[in-house]
């Protein structure tokens, strides 16, 4: 298919997928892609609100609907199960913040940060290629719905 006719999900799939062939890079993006997902969404869920009647995972919420919807935009499929996906990370925030506290929830934030974002340069140093989002920052965005991709196509459905 002609890249004119290609979708745009299509296109940021494949332009993404070029930085990202070798194997071991692969893997490793599959573990710490979703890892650090979930350690920016409890980041924000951290963040404090004062004087309002909403509680803590406000920011979370937000960022997580705008992001749905950029996703669901891009492919209806995968919007579905980037929906589960948001809807189970703020479902594990809140019991780790009800269970531990809010405290352990941003210190385990800031662990997975850290780590995963040492796996993934450490795969780019494997795969010899620069993270794509040095290209774009939009790949920020495309990494979690390239490994929610890699999974329906395992599973044999289509995004």
């Amino acid at each position: 298919m002609n890249e004119a006719m290609q979708r745009p999900i299509d296109r940021w799939f494949q332009n993404y997928s070029g930085d990202h062939r070798n194997g071991t890079n692969q893997l490793i993006h599959v573990v710490a892609v979703p890892a650090i997902l979930w350690s920016v969404v409890a980041l924000l869920w951290c963040i404090p609100i004062f004087g309002t009647l909403f509680k803590s995972g406000i920011w979370a919420a937000l960022a997580m609907f705008a992001t749905w919807m950029f996703y669901n935009r891009l492919s209806r499929p995968i919007g579905y199960g980037m929906l589960a996906v948001f809807f189970t990370m703020g479902c594990l925030c809140r019991l780790i913040e009800q269970t531990f506290g809010l405290q352990v929830l941003l210190y385990s934030a800031i662990t997975v940060f850290v780590v995963a974002w040492i796996a993934q340069f450490i795969g780019h140093k494997i795969e010899g290629k620069k993270p794509s989002f040095f290209t774009d920052l939009i790949y920020l965005l495309i990494g979690p719905i390239w490994v929610m991709s890699k999974f329906y196509r395992h599973m044999g459905w289509k995004y």
